[in-house]
């Protein structure tokens, strides 16, 4: 308790400081596992962290020992948790609980939200043309999943463009990408320090489904492309995101906007390169710090544990 319960708080700082990195250095789909993986531990962590220093603090008081039947001598001596900490602990936990439950809520209502609009698009097939000027495309999770494209973006591309368009929306629902960024979101609900994480999983979302739409149609620079060219069409129209929260589309959750560089030039960029590969390095320090994190809790809960058997003996 003296130093295993704190780092689990602070390991976040150090994984967000990493997001940007391992989302230039990794595959894009194992970036995404890597990633979100990664947050939920972390926010699970820092989240047992946060119990286990409240509960420590509230082992000083006299009233809680006497219903547990502990010795408030051994708790007021050999507990290592002052009460300031416990009760700063106890305000985190809380919030974090509150902001983590309130998202949870919210994801669960988008997704369900769009799964009963995909069902009431018009027709039966998994592409759905939207007659608006304004270039839109995206992907709605459902059962089974619909293809939202305007007519608008249509008359941007050109015919193989179409079809990377479609592949790449495609890959989104194939590969659930919506789950993805819920869970990330949901865990930096829990640790605003992981928001780096949950930022870099909208963008690796994105670059796995321009990797599939590459894969399909053999040619990166098309689609490299087709990304620019949606994006310049989105601000040419004057395009809002009006798609569902749960949604996803080629230009991520925000279209281009000429003010402010978005992830598109990255994503543009890194299509111009060669793919990334699978790199050791990377997936080490990275299961490092998840495994520094479990065993920081699990070393926290035994010392807690061992405390609170020393005060029963006595």
């Amino acid at each position: 308790m003296h130093l295993a319960v704190y780092l689990p708080l602070l390991l976040p700082v150090l994984a967000a400081l990493a997001a940007r990195p391992l989302t230039n250095r990794l595959n894009p789909k194992l970036a995404t596992w890597l990633l979100t993986v990664s947050a939920v531990v972390l926010a699970a962590a820092s989240s047992a962290a946060l119990a286990l220093l409240a509960l420590a603090g509230l082992a000083r008081i006299p009233l809680v020992d006497a219903l547990g039947h502990w010795s408030t001598r051994v708790m007021q001596h050999d507990n290592p948790t002052a009460l300031w900490i416990a009760l700063i602990a106890g305000m985190l936990l809380t919030a974090a609980a509150v902001a983590a439950a309130r998202i949870f809520w919210r994801r669960a209502r988008t997704l369900l939200a769009a799964a009963a609009e995909a069902a009431c698009l018009p027709g039966t097939g998994e592409l759905v043309v939207m007659d608006d000027p304004a270039a839109e495309a995206f992907a709605m999770p459902g059962l089974p999943g619909r293809i939202v494209v305007s007519t608008g973006m249509l008359q941007a591309l050109d015919h193989a463009e179409r079809d990377v368009l479609l592949a790449h929306e495609r890959a989104h629902l194939a590969g659930r990408h919506y789950l993805f960024t819920a869970a990330a979101q949901l865990a930096a609900a829990a640790n605003p320090l992981l928001q780096p994480l949950a930022n870099a999983v909208a963008y690796t979302v994105e670059r796995w489904a321009d990797e599939h739409a590459a894969a399909v149609c053999g040619d990166r620079r098309r689609v490299a492309r087709t990304v620019g060219k949606a994006a310049l069409a989105a601000t040419r129209t004057g395009a809002r995101p009006r798609f569902p929260a749960s949604a996803l589309g080629i230009l991520g959750r925000r279209p281009a906007s000429p003010r402010t560089e978005g992830p598109v030039p990255r994503r543009v960029a890194a299509l111009l390169t060669t793919p990334p590969d699978h790199r050791t390095l990377p997936l080490a320090a990275t299961a490092a710090i998840l495994l520094t994190a479990a065993l920081c809790s699990l070393e926290a809960a035994s010392d807690l544990d061992a405390l609170f058997d020393l005060a029963h003996l006595r």
